[in-house]
């Protein structure tokens, strides 16, 4: 058996616990298969089209990618946004010279999934995944992979999940700090409300996940030493649950009202 790649942990499935969960389990998996299929025809481009603009609400992306540059450098080398059309990705290869795509949503549940990769093939853009979560934090060898990724991937490089606001957050607090030495003190606001991300309910355990690695910091620990060494997903995790913050009305917004990933 081989060890679970570390940019895919939606790959990793537990055992079902329930019927219901099992039910899921099966929807997902059909959905999988149906989206990592080339879209063979035109009926299935039309079904993934739908799928995305309506299932998947692209609609709302049409208008508002919710698209902004990450870090100081100009032009920039990396790019935020919100699961992007195929003519959005095309703009931005024009526009700004895009060469890299990076999806961090799991599970390939939508038509955006094959349309988006098909457009990456058509303009020679690198697209990879790299599956992260809004409301947990990456293992210590998810965050190894992810810096690995950021260093390899070639520039301009467009992040992006569904919403662009709490995943697409994360990894662009993740590029200031890696690969333009910023503080995690300074990167984390790339996790604000002006990109949609809230700071209290289940989605603000990356904000703890940034402010313990700027507590370390203020202590003389580096970021990527602070991962090897005293990283605790754990503690961060219980920490922001009994902080109060995790729930209430801010937990009702994130999970039925936004329904985030």
């Amino acid at each position: 058996m081989t060890d679970p790649d570390p940019l895919r942990p939606d790959l990793a499935q537990a055992p079902p616990r329930t019927a219901q969960e099992a039910r899921r389990q099966a929807r997902r998996a059909l959905a999988k298969a149906r989206w990592e299929a080339e879209l063979d025809g035109p009926w299935p481009r039309a079904r993934a089209w739908i799928n995305m603009l309506l299932v998947d609400h692209g609609v709302l992306r049409a208008v508002y990618l919710n698209l902004h540059p990450v870090g100081r450098t100009r032009p920039p080398r990396a790019w935020r946004a919100a699961q992007p059309l195929p003519g959005q990705i095309a703009r931005l290869a024009r526009r700004h010279g895009l060469r890299s795509v990076v999806s961090l949503r799991g599970g390939v549940l939508f038509g955006s999934y094959p349309l988006e990769r098909e457009v990456c093939a058509r303009l020679g853009l690198d697209f990879r995944r790299a599956v992260l979560r809004s409301r947990d934090l990456p293992s210590r060898e998810e965050l190894r992979a992810l810096i690995v990724l950021m260093r390899e991937v070639e520039t301009p490089v467009l992040f992006h999940c569904k919403s662009g606001a709490d995943r697409a957050g994360l990894m662009s607090a993740l590029w200031r700090i890696a690969m333009e030495g910023a503080s995690a003190g300074e990167a984390k606001t790339e996790l604000a409300l002006r990109y949609g991300h809230l700071s209290r309910g289940p989605t603000g355990v990356l904000d703890a996940f940034l402010a313990a690695a700027a507590e370390a910091e203020a202590h003389g620990l580096p970021f990527e030493r602070w991962v090897e060494t005293e990283y605790d997903r754990d503690a961060i995790r219980k920490l922001h649950r009994g902080s109060g913050r995790a729930g209430g009305l801010a937990a009702w917004i994130v999970d039925r009202l936004l329904r985030r990933e």
